[in-house]
């Protein structure tokens, strides 16, 4: 429920400044742009998303360069800001948002479950990142928490110029 009223926020944010939105994934699988497109009238705003769960496809679909996932890997704040810049490079967005991290069951010492890392590329702005530990809450809540949090930064960024 949270993320539909964040969805419907950002929609009216977007709406009530001309711009579009692109979002870049791979630990939500999806759910960030699904979260959005349940409203009514998210073709305004919306206007593509990438699903890039494998390390290939965030390659090749956004230009993830092969040395950032050799050196940082693909749950980094380094993978996340080529993603939303790829995203927003190969769309016609104004603003856009990459969500990278391990959802669960699983992890290590140096990336645990529930790590991930978002980023948030805009035309004439720098890109943002951040990583936030949710914490070993489950593959569902981690993923819930996630979109959430994506949904925040693009909403911020419309409403305030800033995430």
């Amino acid at each position: 429920m949270i993320a539909q009223e964040l969805a419907a926020r950002l929609l009216k944010a977007a709406t009530a400044r001309g711009q579009k939105v692109a979002t870049a994934e791979s630990c939500t699988g999806g759910m960030v742009g699904a979260a959005i497109t349940d409203i009514a009238g998210s073709s305004a705003v919306f206007d593509r998303g990438f699903l890039t769960y494998s390390n290939a496809a965030k390659q090749e679909m956004l230009g993830v360069e092969a040395a950032t996932l050799e050196a940082h890997g693909a749950v980094s704040e380094e993978a996340a800001r080529e993603m939303a810049a790829g995203a927003l490079a190969r769309s016609k967005a104004d603003l856009a948002v990459a969500i990278t991290g391990i959802a669960g069951p699983g992890g290590s010492e140096h990336k645990p479950e529930g790590r991930v890392c978002f980023a948030l590329a805009q035309t004439g702005a720098p890109t943002h990142s951040e990583t936030t530990d949710f914490g070993p809450l489950g593959r569902h809540e981690v993923r819930q928490f996630s979109v959430q949090n994506a949904l925040m930064l693009l909403i911020e960024a419309l409403e305030t110029g800033e995430p």
